[in-house]
């Protein structure tokens, strides 16, 4: 055997329990996003659950807990919008991620942002792009949902570091502009 294979042998789990998949997937750095809703059901949540799923049609997807106050809000508006955010929003994103902050409009007091126009979804300013989306569909999959939407709308910000989740802390991702 390798060193390679034993490491992994030395380190295998038959089945995966909530705290080893947790401690494997800190070691997959994803994208920081502030997903929202707008309207009578006003939201912002942190959420790192987040990617691409085909260019033609645009679409996406966000996977949100069914205890998250977000995963009521989508459901009810049938949008949401996505703020990218960049290295030098990490302040923004540990506040949308805080369970204390105010819920509804309150939340957004002292937060540079701008109603989508499509979908009037807060897009929080300095991110480094945005999107508005329809709810196409749904899925449930253990405790939380696979939230699929179609890109009706794009922005792009300034060129800028992006914020990176990994390792249980947030991280810089240089950018090569």
């Amino acid at each position: 055997m390798n060193s390679v294979s034993t490491e992994v042998a030395a380190s295998w789990e038959q089945l995966a329990q909530p705290a080893s998949l947790r401690e494997v997937m800190a070691r997959f750095a994803t994208g920081v996003t502030v997903l929202s809703v707008g309207g009578e059901n006003v939201h912002g949540m942190t959420a790192n659950a987040f990617t691409s799923v085909s260019l033609d049609p645009p679409t996406v997807l966000c996977c949100v807990a069914h205890s998250a106050v977000m995963h009521g809000a989508i459901r009810a508006a049938g949008h949401f919008g996505v703020s990218i955010m960049g290295a030098g929003q990490e302040s923004l994103a540990r506040f949308f991620a805080d369970k204390k902050r105010p819920l509804g409009p309150e939340q957004f007091a002292g937060v540079d942002w701008a109603p989508g126009p499509r979908t009037g979804a807060p897009l929080l300013h300095g991110a480094l792009a945005w999107l508005e989306c329809e709810l196409s569909t749904a899925y449930d999959v253990g405790d939380h949902s696979l939230f699929v939407g179609n890109v009706i709308g794009t922005g792009r910000g300034g060129d800028a570091d992006g914020l990176l989740f990994f390792d249980g802390a947030f991280q810089r991702a240089v950018s090569s502009r």
